[in-house]
């Protein structure tokens, strides 16, 4: 018997697919959004290849296309592998 998902259009992959590659997600000390979180937060997203993690990681870096002229994404992006 398989498991079911409840919304598989949110799959990033498939289920069982080994994910080695990650992307360690943590906002800067001084960033305002950590006064809301612990001190340790941090969220990990997992890929099954090498490319897809690195382009992946290229885009949460990248500038949002809607963004005003002065913001700037304030999160350090941290390839990591199991």
């Amino acid at each position: 018997m398989t498991a079911e998902i409840s919304q598989p259009n949110n799959a990033t992959h498939r289920p069982g697919q080994e994910c080695r590659f990650g992307i360690r997600v943590r906002a800067p000390a001084d960033d305002p959004f950590t006064r809301l979180v612990d001190a340790g937060w941090h969220r990990e997203h997992w890929y099954a290849t090498r490319a897809e993690r690195d382009a992946v990681m290229a885009d949460m870096g990248a500038r949002h296309r809607y963004s005003r002229n002065s913001d700037a994404p304030s999160i350090i992006l941290e390839p990591i592998e199991r």
